[in-house]
């Protein structure tokens, strides 16, 4: 299964790339500055160390987003990897990235980053992200972020992605099933979405 490394950090290669720097987190910072102002209206205080509802879901979700930043970047991490090692043996993948970037799951509206592979007129599209205001909705299935690979001109080749926490807690992308079956998301299924790209066919 596809598992943001762990230990020490390293430097995302898909960085390289020119981005557009918009305030992608200011929903999710008005959403904050609200709750809190709330809870000074009322007398909140969480002196003395109490534990409260509020701090605990402000530090869940901070929590939480961590973790989807992680899973995203390990996803686009391994996409723009087979890109490199297709290059290097004379592929001449081209990539682009895109963010902000919004998609929709369902009636939900995901927003992140889309990374394009693109060979000739042949492209293949990664999109990574996960409600970030009220109005975006929810992940559906219980995940913590949703992502979807799609080849141009070829939509039964695409898949939905989910990310989930496995029994150790740490975020893995699966193929999400019928119920609560989900299929791995290994590097072979990942591989097989270059391979199409660089097919002939």
């Amino acid at each position: 299964m596809i598992a943001p490394p762990r230990g020490r950090a390293r430097a995302a290669p898909a960085d390289d790339f020119p981005r557009e720097t918009t305030p992608l987190e200011e929903p999710e910072r008005e959403l904050t500055e609200h709750l809190l102002e709330a809870a000074r209206r009322v007398g909140f205080s969480a002196a003395g160390g109490e534990d409260t509802d509020l701090s605990n879901y402000l530090s869940l979700r901070a929590a939480n987003d961590q973790l989807r930043q992680r899973g995203a970047g390990a996803l686009l991490d391994a996409f723009t990897a087979l890109a490199g090692e297709a290059n290097r043996r004379g592929a001449a993948v081209t990539l682009a990235r895109t963010e902000p970037h919004r998609f929709h799951v369902g009636n939900s509206t995901m927003v992140g980053t889309r990374l394009t592979l693109s060979r000739g007129v042949r492209s293949l599209a990664v999109e990574t992200g996960w409600p970030r205001a009220p109005r975006d909705g929810f992940v559906q299935g219980g995940g913590l972020a949703r992502a979807r690979v799609t080849h141009f001109g070829d939509r039964s080749a695409g898949e939905d992605l989910m990310l989930v926490l496995d029994v150790g807690g740490t975020p893995v992308w699966v193929v999400p099933g019928g119920g609560s079956a989900h299929a791995e998301l290994t590097p072979e299924r990942l591989c097989q979405h270059v391979i199409r790209l660089l097919s002939e066919k």
